[in-house]
């Protein structure tokens, strides 16, 4: 089940992992990857007839976070690397100009939904914002490693 569909979980924004679609990881690959991070739950995950990875989530309690995990390649990778590329070009910092210049040969991506707990606190009467990115960065770094990719956060410009 997408956290899409879970009230208990507000999305906040879209990462990447830009990647070569050869370098595709296994489904059990990414769970070995995504268990050696800690304090993670793996809530599902789907592979296909080859067990390559097509998507999973994880909850993170400690950090009032959640992620889903979904494979992409192919055309609709190759036709937005353009938009990316261009919406990164200014911002990237020289000591990341060998990660951006890698970018041009990638046909797949991991698209990490990143989603934020909702936490009511009934003092203060409304939802209180409690969302640590940690985890998502820790996410977005090992994925990165194991695809030989490069992790990207768009609204800031950052590649990991």
């Amino acid at each position: 089940m997408s956290l899409f569909e879970n009230p208990e979980y507000q999305w906040r924004e879209t990462y990447f992992v830009l990647f070569p679609a050869a370098k595709r990881p296994s489904l059990e690959s990414v769970r070995r990857t995504l268990d050696s991070l800690g304090d993670h739950q793996l809530e599902s995950g789907r592979g296909g007839e080859d067990g390559e990875f097509e998507s999973i989530s994880i909850l993170s309690p400690q950090d009032f976070a959640a992620m889903d995990i979904t494979y992409l390649d192919g055309e609709d990778v190759i036709d937005h690397l353009p938009q990316v590329i261009e919406e990164l070009e200014g911002l990237i910092e020289p000591e990341d100009q060998e990660k951006f210049a890698r970018l041009i040969g990638f046909d797949a991506r991991l698209d990490i939904f990143h989603f934020e707990q909702l936490v009511f606190d009934p003092d203060a009467g409304e939802d209180d914002g409690y969302l640590d990115p940690g985890s998502l960065l820790l996410v977005l770094e090992h994925l990165a490693l194991l695809c030989d990719g490069v992790g990207v956060d768009p609204q800031s410009g950052t590649l990991l």
